[in-house]
């Protein structure tokens, strides 16, 4: 997360949106999400832990963290559970996200760090 005036600001400030749409179709109204190509080109990240990133960076767009189910993120992903489960260890243990289980049947929050600087895995939050 990065603080600027004493605000936290979104992903979306962050990340300079520089893709105009012109004559959008069907396909490109749904919009784009863009990945840093310190994660595109990481020799730590498998194909599928990169996808992952894409993934919930498209989730969190308005926001510097996102929360989907791991059930749906398989889903979007065309994957299974326990696949998205190994990605996301694999993204947490590389320092690209940090994870605050909430427990108790409730969604995991997903932070990025867009600095990437080696996050450390918060407590788990009830």
């Amino acid at each position: 997360m990065e603080r600027r005036e004493g605000r936290v600001v979104s992903i979306g400030e962050v990340i300079e949106r520089n893709i105009v749409l012109r004559g959008a179709d069907i396909l490109t109204t749904r919009g784009f999400t863009q990945v840093p190509n310190y994660v595109l080109d990481s020799s730590k990240l498998s194909p599928g832990a990169k996808l992952t990133y894409a993934m919930l960076l498209k989730y969190a767009w308005q926001n510097d963290y996102c929360f989907p189910g791991q059930e749906r993120l398989a889903k979007d992903m065309g994957g299974g559970q326990r696949s998205v489960v190994r990605y996301i260890q694999e993204l947490e243990r590389t320092g690209f996200i940090k994870i605050t289980r909430r427990g108790q049947g409730r969604s995991n929050i997903y932070e990025f760090d867009l600095e990437h600087k080696k996050l450390t895995r918060r407590k788990n939050v009830a």
